[in-house]
């Protein structure tokens, strides 16, 4: 769903995929490799909305701001299911983690980590490489090299994304039985978690 607002019709990258059941409004520009999922909601009608090249925004996740402010979602960001984004400053190849809520004029450095259901409030300023949690959101410690490199790899699989929506993604009636053919899910990734369980924090 894309709507145009007071004259504002949103650009979206064609090597992007914006789900039919997402709701795109106003001054929201998507670049190359974006994934945006079912669901969200990007209200570009008070503010803009920038997404850079291979950022991402998961299901559900909603992008808005006061009068005047545009929200930037820097190269690599990496929204996770149901965070809230409103009127703050994401960096580059940054992981904000599913149901958190990051207010007005908070500014995420580049290769920040931001926990699951975490609460930013507003004006917080997080330098490079925090690791942030908890409600209300406090640094914890830095984003080590593997922990980044975990996030990194995640982040690829959703900049491959797009191409394969485009090619693969059909709308179809469901099966009334489970068919013999039925493909095996492939393995595309391990978590960063397992990889790692037996390594020190």
């Amino acid at each position: 769903m894309i709507y145009s607002f007071k004259g504002f019709i949103p650009v979206i990258h064609p090597g992007s995929f914006v789900h039919p059941q997402a709701c795109i409004t106003g001054n929201v520009i998507i670049g190359k490799n974006c994934y945006v999922g079912p669901g969200a909601a990007l209200r570009g009608d008070w503010g803009g909305i920038v997404l850079e090249d291979g950022c991402n925004v998961q299901e559900n996740c909603t992008i808005h701001m006061f009068p005047g402010i545009t929200v930037t979602l820097q190269a690599g960001a990496h929204i996770g299911h149901g965070a809230i984004i409103h009127g703050a400053q994401i960096g580059r190849n940054c992981l904000v983690g599913m149901n958190s809520v990051i207010m007005d004029h908070v500014e995420i450095g580049e290769e920040c980590i931001v926990g699951a259901l975490s609460l930013i409030k507003e004006g917080e300023k997080f330098p490079r490489r925090s690791l942030v949690l908890g409600n209300p959101a406090r640094v914890v410690k830095s984003v080590s090299d593997e922990m980044m490199d975990w996030k990194s790899r995640g982040t690829a699989l959703y900049q491959a994304l797009p191409a394969e929506m485009h090619e693969f993604c059909v709308a179809c009636e469901p099966l009334s039985e489970l068919p013999q053919s039925r493909p095996s899910q492939e393995v595309l990734y391990e978590t960063w978690n397992k990889v790692n369980r037996t390594k020190p924090a």
